[in-house]
């Protein structure tokens, strides 16, 4: 079994959304004042077992228990500093304006904790008022027994917020130049900037340090090219984890695909003036590119937010560069023609609140896509976690400081969509019960989901088989296949490389299973130019596990990420070409919505892919695909097995059905004039 499988569980758990004892669940129905029948009947039969001890349960109890004052340090890797975030989160979530200095205490521990006070901060500054507030913050930051350098950036971040000025131009200049983070540096001149005559006071570029500097340093953008139709909306979308032009490649998947796509197709319906695309540029991509601002087709424009990193930021290290992107994204809209009318976040993480607080500040509706995520596997996944495992104690944290943003994302919505499941939208109900109120009780209203239509090239015939004929061009170098094995059934998986994708229990499976005897696996995923961590890992454990069968390894073809097109043209040729015969596989340990696995079935591939998540909502088992159970290696052989040795009348119908699926419920131009009403009705209710 891989060690990054949660132990299995039956089809028909899953089908109920699983009738184990779940913490969280229990935490939070308790806490909002729902029952747990009236939340999760399914949840209730079970509510008779003993929560497990372990720091979740401490954690918990702290954050959401009746008597959060009562739980005591048991040792390991519960710590004072968790007692003070489940304070915060509380405070934060039953509305209770706490007095700044407090407050301000409190903030300058842990990034996290600084990211919960930014939330209480607004009820703290109204219920006190801003001069005490602006008195506190100074004394922080002139008095240098309080002040540290680290602490800069959260007291200016506090300020900024709230419109408050705790230094004058010259204090933050003289700062800033004795700073020796450059954090805090960046901090300061950003406050600058935003303080009357404050520009005049920071440095010349020509003293900038590398492309990021000398960005900050300089007058804002010149947006005047930049072209709007009269009328409409004015509409921006986030995408900040990974690249937009680049799918497969370190964080980057199927969301970018579908923006871009989506972003094309919104600027042209009749609700809409414009559509921005909100990206992050990297050190690495500002090098390459400076440019900040560009279009990518009529009426969809790209802006792109400069991140004070090497690459594009982990989701784990966004709390770090929040402050920097909600600055970043207020400087750059406000230069459009027109301001933004509505801002739409899709991830429940540091950088989507960022730009929350960027929409606040704007005036524009925002827009959140909630899905049960985290929140569904987590009180599974870390049930184990000992409170002396420091990295799974990491983990868990951020797991439920996601579950604490995606409650203020909520909080800050002025709508919530969900993902279409099995279900609807009611499996979010369980999870975020302060979205009852929503739809008379029904919850979120569920959106369509699309797939960017396939666009073939002017040379097509010519590129597919070109593309074929570099798979089988060999075999021996882990990159391409043996001619000769083109009769052997291939199976196909493309996505980025990441544990949840889970390629490494696919190999595993193929290899240890005797799959590799009857046919060749591909996977498409992954750079090869600055791998992230992530991925060197996942390369170098799929390398050691193939390493041991030779004969093995020269039916694999492990081939780097591809541009979409590129991707879509291969599933074309291989679905289409005479000779092959393939499935596509997705072993992923679940999948929100799989926009690969419908890019597979319109290309007319046969799909096989996780029953965990939101597939099963559009793929029904043996009618249109195959469903897998991917928990653990013995159930996905098992499942490989059934699909190899599936007829290929079967393998067809399937493909066929398939693709009629996709065509007929999965259009992009559908979606992107669905959202365009949902985003003109958020517009129109009053605030």
């Amino acid at each position: 079994m891989s060690t990054d499988a949660p132990a299995p569980r039956s089809p028909e758990r899953d089908a109920l959304g699983g009738l184990d004892f779940d913490e969280l669940l229990a935490a939070r129905t308790a806490f909002y004042g729902k029952p747990a029948e009236e939340a999760a009947p399914e949840a209730s039969q079970r509510s008779a077992d003993p929560p497990r001890d372990g720091l979740l349960a401490q954690l918990l109890a702290a954050e959401y228990g009746s008597r959060p004052q009562g739980v005591r340090r048991q040792g390991g890797a519960f710590t004072p500093g968790d007692l003070t975030t489940a304070a915060l989160r509380r405070a934060c979530r039953l509305g209770i304006a706490m007095p700044p200095r407090p407050l301000l205490h409190r903030a300058l521990g842990h990034p996290r904790q600084a990211g919960t006070a930014l939330e209480l901060w607004p009820g703290s500054v109204s219920r006190y008022g801003p001069r005490q507030a602006r008195d506190v913050l100074r004394q922080h930051l002139v008095d240098r027994r309080r002040s540290h350098p680290e602490h800069i950036t959260v007291l200016l971040e506090l300020a900024m917020s709230a419109g408050l000025r705790p230094l004058t131009a010259e204090e933050a200049a003289a700062a800033a130049a004795a700073s020796p983070l450059r954090q805090a540096r960046h901090a300061l001149w950003r406050y600058l900037h935003l303080l009357p005559g404050g520009s005049s006071h920071l440095p010349d570029t020509a003293t900038a340090r590398d492309d990021y500097e000398r960005l900050l340093l300089s007058p804002p953008a010149d947006l005047a090219g930049v072209r709007m139709r009269p009328g409409g909306l004015i509409i921006a979308q986030s995408m900040l984890l990974g690249s937009l032009d680049r799918p497969g490649h370190g964080q980057s998947g199927g969301l970018s695909v579908l923006l871009a796509g989506l972003g094309d197709r919104l600027a042209s319906t009749s609700a809409a003036a414009g559509v921005v695309t909100i990206v992050t540029a990297s050190h690495r991509d500002l090098a390459e590119d400076p440019c900040l601002v560009r279009e990518r087709a009529p009426g969809h424009w790209i802006v792109r937010l400069p991140v004070d990193a090497p690459a594009v930021p982990l989701q784990q290290q966004m709390p770090a560069h929040r402050a920097g992107l909600t600055w970043w994204a207020v400087r750059l809209l406000r230069l459009l023609p027109r301001p933004v009318d509505v801002m739409h976040v899709r991830y429940a993480d540091d950088a989507s609140l960022g730009l929350a607080e960027a929409g606040r500040i704007l005036g524009c509706r925002l827009v959140f896509t909630a899905t049960p995520d985290p929140h569904r596997h987590l009180a599974r996944r870390h049930a184990d976690t000992a409170s002396g495992s420091t990295r799974s104690a990491e983990h868990l944290r951020h797991d439920l400081h996601r579950v604490f943003i995606a409650d203020r994302l909520v909080h800050r919505a002025h709508s919530v969509v969900g993902i279409p499941g099995r279900g609807g939208t009611s499996e979010l109900l369980r999870f975020f019960p302060e979205l009852s109120t929503h739809n008379d009780g029904r919850g979120p209203s569920a959106l369509p989901e699309g797939v960017p239509a396939y666009v073939p090239a002017r040379h097509e015939d010519e590129l597919r088989r070109t593309l074929l004929e570099t798979l089988f061009a060999g075999g021996d170098d882990l990159r391409t296949l043996a001619p000769g094995d083109r009769n052997l059934t291939l199976l196909l998986c493309v996505g980025r490389l990441h544990t949840m994708k889970q390629q490494h229990l696919l190999v595993d499976a193929w290899l240890n299973g005797g799959l590799w005897r009857t046919t060749t696996l591909v996977l498409v995923g992954g750079a090869t130019d600055h791998p992230t961590e992530e991925e060197r890992n996942m390369r170098r454990r799929l390398h050691e596990t193939v390493r041991v069968s030779p004969s093995a390894a020269r039916r694999l073809a492990l081939l780097p990420a591809l541009a979409n097109k590129d991707v879509r043209r291969l599933e074309h040729a291989i679905a289409e070409s005479e000779e092959l015969n393939a499935w596509y596989v997705c072993p992923s340990l679940k999948e929100e919505f799989g926009l690969a696995v419908l890019e597979a079935m319109e290309a007319g591939l046969p799909v096989a892919a996780t029953r965990r998540g939101g597939i099963p909502h559009y793929l029904r088992d043996g009618v249109n695909g195959v469903l897998l159970d991917t928990s653990t290696r013995r159930t996905l052989v098992r499942g490989l097995h059934h699909i190899a040795a599936l007829a290929e009348p079967e393998r067809r119908r399937m493909a066929y059905a398939g693709r009629r699926t996709v065509l007929e419920r999965f259009s992009v131009a559908e979606m992107a004039e669905v959202l365009a009403q949902e985003y003109v009705g958020v517009c129109l209710r009053p605030l």
